[in-house]
């Protein structure tokens, strides 16, 4: 369903939590992703607000590609509550991400 490693999803997580001196690494991060995995991020983030149903993710992803006019880092990270947005997608989407959040620790 998603085509974004969950392990990548987590790491803007961690990145966006950690604020300020992260923010040109989270930016570098986002901008290093390829095309489909920025959609697919997009995509969660916007099932996570509740703009998109998780049963709508394709259109999400088609959307995310069709209206995509500033850099994705920029867009994402200006983004009020991207994280929580990202796991509250994740989760409505039934993705399990523990292993990765432990990875990460």
């Amino acid at each position: 369903m998603i085509d974004i490693s969950p392990s990548k999803v987590v790491q803007v997580i961690f990145l966006h939590r950690e604020g300020g001196m992260a923010d040109g690494q989270l930016a570098a991060f986002i901008e290093d992703l390829n095309d489909d995995e920025k959609a697919h991020l997009t995509a969660i983030a916007w099932v996570g607000r509740g703009s998109f149903e998780p049963e709508d993710y394709a259109e999400a992803v088609e959307t995310a590609i069709n209206e995509a006019t500033v850099p994705t880092a920029d867009y994402l990270m200006g983004m009020p509550h991207l994280s929580e947005n990202l796991e509250a997608g994740l989760d409505a989407l039934g993705v399990d991400v523990s292993g990765e959040e432990e990875d990460l620790l």
